[in-house]
């Protein structure tokens, strides 16, 4: 079954109720904004783009931070939506097929989660989300002020180095697939300097 970018806002939107204070929405509403701007800038799909950004943490809305991705990836399957829209919750907080390339230390080992992020494939739409994710806090912000909040709020850990690298090379990519910096698409992000 398909999902639109309106339904999923009504989806995430259902967390603000029990919480008007709660970040993640407007965390997601944020991402699903971006990721639709450089999908556009690219020929994609704005639509599937914001769609996929708007429920990437939509796991939230059943629970606290941890495993949020499974809970998100289970929940859109019982609501009979397509795979795309599911594989998103697992995907857009591990970068490179791996499960240690996340921010927040080492994810606890569950064996679905682990060989799912190893063996898809990702699509140029969940890379865009995994760079959105890490560009979005209620507004885009660079990669560096948002890794620096995700350290503060999370800690170092074993795994920091390696993310914040893999980091900047995503960025470089859509970089290079835009053929100009991505930030230029967000004059916004000159108000965060």
């Amino acid at each position: 079954m398909e999902l639109t970018s309106q339904k999923a806002l009504e989806m995430i939107e259902e967390g603000r109720k029990e919480d008007p204070n709660i970040n993640w929405v407007p965390h997601s509403i944020c991402v699903g904004n971006t990721a639709g701007k450089i999908a556009e800038s690219l020929g994609l799909d704005v639509e599937y783009a914001r769609t996929l950004g708007y429920i990437h943490d939509i796991g939230k809305l059943k629970g606290d931070f941890k495993e949020h991705d499974i809970r998100g990836y289970n929940y859109i399957k019982e609501l009979g939506y397509d795979d795309k829209y599911a594989n998103i919750c697992l995907t857009h907080s591990y970068l490179n097929n791996d499960v240690y390339c996340t921010a927040g230390g080492i994810p606890k080992e569950i064996p679905f989660r682990t060989e799912f992020i190893q063996k898809h494939e990702y699509t140029i739409y969940e890379k865009i989300i995994n760079l959105c994710d890490l560009m979005c806090k209620r507004k885009v912000l660079t990669v560096d002020k948002r890794l620096i909040d995700l350290i503060l709020r999370r800690g170092a850990h074993e795994n920091t180095q390696y993310h914040v690298k893999e980091t900047y090379k995503l960025k470089q990519y859509f970089d290079e697939q835009l053929g100009f910096d991505v930030y230029d698409l967000f004059p916004s992000i000159k108000e965060n300097l």
